[in-house]
């Protein structure tokens, strides 16, 4: 008999125990990096804004939890910042890419743009290897961007990494680079439609390749916290057919950002 209660006993506490360690999903901490137009940025006010953060912010709406935004973060320290515990999930522009899974956890995309590479107007008539050899080209360091380049052009160009995409247009503008990569509508609203990109264009063919651009933005979240996944890939479905996603989309962009 004495057995028999030790037992049930250290079944109840087990059972307390898994109780214990269940999240309460209320409240999620959700970082961005802050430096990234017209996506992330930080206003003059010095509160986060664009794209990534109204999307946020209508998420936890959808999954009717409260948002806590943490940043600005550095690029370079973001997923290690997530895996630390530090907050709950990136919405920061981040690709869905194989060895970016190998870290952490996606959601489903929400939003999918090509990247594109520019230059001086005037420096090159048409875009090929030859054209761009030995040029010096600008990418965020630990980008796709910057994988990419360094795998198909590491060898041609000097490759000049920097820690914000504000830090690339810098030394494009002062004659330090030649070209930079980034993804197209970060380029076009973050620099070519600005007074200091009038002189700049888009160069050579929309870059999507899955290999190095991934599968789309994603919501990236640590693999253990499988529910919070389930809950951001319901949300997405959500203001996706409740239109507030096109809300959102169009008071940044005239296209279909989403993609195929």
């Amino acid at each position: 008999m004495k057995r028999l209660t030790l037992a049930l006993v250290l079944v109840i506490f087990a059972l307390a125990a898994t109780t214990a360690v269940a999240k309460d999903w209320s409240k999620v901490r959700i970082a961005t990096e802050g430096a990234y137009p017209p996506f992330n940025y930080v206003t003059p006010a010095g509160d986060l804004a664009g794209f990534d953060v109204d999307i946020a912010k209508a998420l936890g709406e959808a999954m009717g939890v409260e948002v806590v935004l943490v940043g600005p973060q550095d690029w370079d320290g973001i997923i290690p910042a997530l895996l630390a515990k530090k907050y709950d999930a990136i919405i920061a522009s981040m690709s869905i890419t194989e060895e970016r899974k190998m870290k952490v956890a996606f959601s489903k995309k929400y939003y999918n743009t090509p990247a594109k590479f520019i230059a001086k107007k005037g420096d090159m008539t048409e875009f090929s290897r030859e054209a761009i050899k030995g040029k010096k080209i600008g990418v965020q360091r630990a980008t796709i961007h910057d994988r990419y380049l360094t795998d198909n052009y590491g060898k041609d160009v000097e490759v000049k990494r920097y820690g914000t995409q504000d830090e690339a247009y810098l030394d494009l503008t002062a004659g330090r680079v030649d070209m930079l990569l980034a993804d197209s509508v970060a380029l076009s609203d973050g620099f070519l439609k600005k007074p200091e990109g009038a002189d700049y264009q888009f160069i050579g063919p929309d870059l999507s390749d899955p290999k190095w651009f991934g599968d789309g933005v994603g919501v990236a979240i640590r693999k253990e916290d499988k529910e919070l996944v389930d809950k951001f890939n319901m949300a997405i479905d959500k203001i996706r057919s409740d239109g507030t996603y096109k809300v959102i989309q169009d008071k940044y962009f005239d296209f279909n950002v989403y993609g195929e």
